[in-house]
């Protein structure tokens, strides 16, 4: 064959070089902006899932244990878990709103960023971001380390009574936390004005527990979760549990049996960054309440001893808007806000 006879067929080659590698990156999928199908529905591609504390905390844990999930169900491809500490979470809160129409950005979030808006003057609010879910309910616990010599609830509200500075008493969250909220009404409802309670925060539950094992607070109260482990090592004892009812495999009273009238929930979930399309935030709700169906997602709810309290989309925005009234309110009545 002429050199010119080759020249034609050299160019078809490469025509069709460019129309199979056209076609190649047509076949994959993309892995951020867009859910693509996988397994039984459609995958979720590029999430990542930011936690507003330190590693170690409540929210920290939740996100963790649902990127797990998500990666062994197959509802997500990888997801990419980071943490963004500082003022009690809005630091957090205000990258997320920062990050407007970014539909593959949630935020592990609960109870204690709705106080800390307020107490930390955020300009950022929970008002400014889009609801995904309320993802689990769980207790605070009234904990100790195992060679406290405090060994019954009795015997640490009298001593806390008796003189409350020298009782310092240790949270995982900032004021207006669920940690911080939870010995507050405890305090009121003791007789002990809460001006005069000794709290000291910590950034998680992770600084929280070296702090409660090495004495440096008389006790902590954090969620029954973040301390599972270091409970059935026996490091850590429970004195109370902050539930109505008993927590079944906890070997602790409740506060209102002991003679304490209060009843605490914490809650978590998962908020995402404002000025999502109805396709993001479609997708990212379709995501969660995919995870909260699975076996995987089941099962770590057994493992945490959380309870399942899965509220998604609008209504979630709706139980924000409730919880930020309430909070606002408590913070009030014990003088933490004007």
């Amino acid at each position: 064959m002429s050199t010119r006879e080759r020249a034609p067929a050299r160019r078809l080659s490469a025509v069709l070089a460019v129309v199979v590698a056209a076609a190649a990156v047509l076949l994959v999928p993309p892995l951020i902006g867009a859910a693509t199908g996988g397994g039984d529905g459609d995958q979720l591609r590029g999430l990542r899932l930011l936690v507003p504390n330190t590693p170690g905390g409540g929210y920290d844990v939740t996100a963790r244990t649902a990127a797990k999930a998500f990666e062994d169900a197959g509802t997500t491809g990888a997801v990419e878990v980071f943490n963004l500490p500082g003022a009690g979470g809005t630091v957090g809160l205000g990258r997320t709103v920062n990050e407007s129409g970014n539909d593959r950005l949630v935020m592990s979030m609960g109870l204690g960023v709705v106080g800390s808006v307020y107490t930390n003057s955020s300009a950022a609010t929970l008002a400014d971001t889009t609801p995904i879910a309320k993802m689990t309910e769980e207790t605070e616990i009234v904990v100790v380390g195992k060679d406290s010599p405090y060994r019954s609830i009795d015997q640490l509200v009298a001593a806390w009574k008796a003189d409350p500075g020298a009782v310092p008493v240790g949270g995982g969250s900032s004021p207006g936390g669920p940690d911080h909220l939870a010995p507050m009404l405890m305090a009121k409802a003791v007789g002990l004005p809460p001006k005069d309670v000794n709290y000291v925060s910590y950034d998680g539950g992770g600084e929280l527990l070296a702090s409660v094992l090495g004495g440096k607070v008389a006790f902590g109260v954090s969620g029954l979760g973040e301390y599972a482990d270091q409970i059935d090592a026996g490091e850590l004892r429970v004195l109370a549990v902050t539930a109505g009812e008993r927590v079944p495999g906890v070997d602790a009273p409740t506060l209102k049996e002991s003679g304490v009238d209060v009843e605490f929930t914490n809650w978590r979930g998962m908020v995402a960054p404002p000025g999502l399309d109805d396709q993001g935030r479609r997708e990212l709700i379709g995501a969660f309440s995919r995870l909260h169906d699975s076996p995987e997602w089941k099962e770590a709810l057994t493992r945490n001893g959380w309870a399942d309290a899965f509220v998604p989309g609008d209504a979630f925005g709706t139980f924000l808007a409730d919880e930020n009234t309430r909070v606002a309110g408590v913070l009030r009545e014990l003088g933490l806000t004007s």
